[in-house]
């Protein structure tokens, strides 16, 4: 598949100009989407909504168990729940406000919650690796402002989303590696899903700046 990084490529659409709207960072485990929006959330103070966050508890009878690792499969899109995440989007760009949920991915369920607020003129970075997911139903709806699929060299990925897990104990390292290992061989194919389900391919970079244009 070939490379669309590029400044100038303009996937917005025509919302009611008194209705916010959401930009979508979508993207391989690891690949930097959660930096990225940080780093526009510190320079235009954006309001950041963590799509997984919305993960199924690791006992929901709804999640999807990985045919050989025996655990809930987390790279599965049935694995999140997208009904909850599109209303809680739907109300922070309707009303400015919304509760969201605190994930851990360590025991698999949720903590807690979190409000997350958005001014009249703010975007809303929606972020995580099933994104893309959305992208129809938020355009279909009026809210999308734009959608990227954030990806980089799959060696790259492995490598950083291997050292992001294992310092936050996110499961144990063996499950860790050969999670990797099949992510990585796997990235080609995620990337082809996500921009074929409407987001732009693109590196973080790149990304940032047209966004702050």
């Amino acid at each position: 598949m070939g490379e669309q990084d590029t400044d100038a490529q303009d996937t917005t659409t025509d919302p009611p100009r008194d209705r916010r709207r959401v930009v979508v960072l979508a993207g391989p485990s690891g690949a930097g989407k959660s930096r990225l929006a940080e780093r526009l959330h510190t320079r235009r103070g954006w309001p950041v909504f963590r799509l997984d966050d919305f993960y199924r508890d690791g006992d929901d009878p709804a999640a999807p168990r990985h045919p050989t690792l025996g655990i809930v499969d987390w790279d599965h899109p049935d694995s999140w729940d997208a009904e909850r995440a599109v209303h809680a989007l739907r109300e922070l760009v309707d009303t400015g406000r919304t509760l969201l949920p605190v994930y851990d991915i360590a025991t698999s369920r949720a903590t807690g919650s979190h409000e997350v607020t958005a001014g009249p003129t703010d975007l809303v970075l929606a972020e995580g690796i099933f994104a893309a997911e959305v992208v129809a139903r938020l355009e279909d709806e009026g809210m999308l402002h734009s959608a990227w699929c954030v990806h980089h060299r799959p060696s790259v990925t492995f490598v950083r989303r291997l050292l992001r897990d294992l310092g936050e104990r996110r499961k144990p390292p063996a499950v860790l590696v050969r999670r990797g290992w099949r992510l990585m061989r796997e990235e080609p194919g995620i990337v082809q899903r996500q921009t074929a389900l409407g987001a732009v391919g693109s590196r973080a970079a790149a990304v940032e700046r047209t966004l702050l244009d």
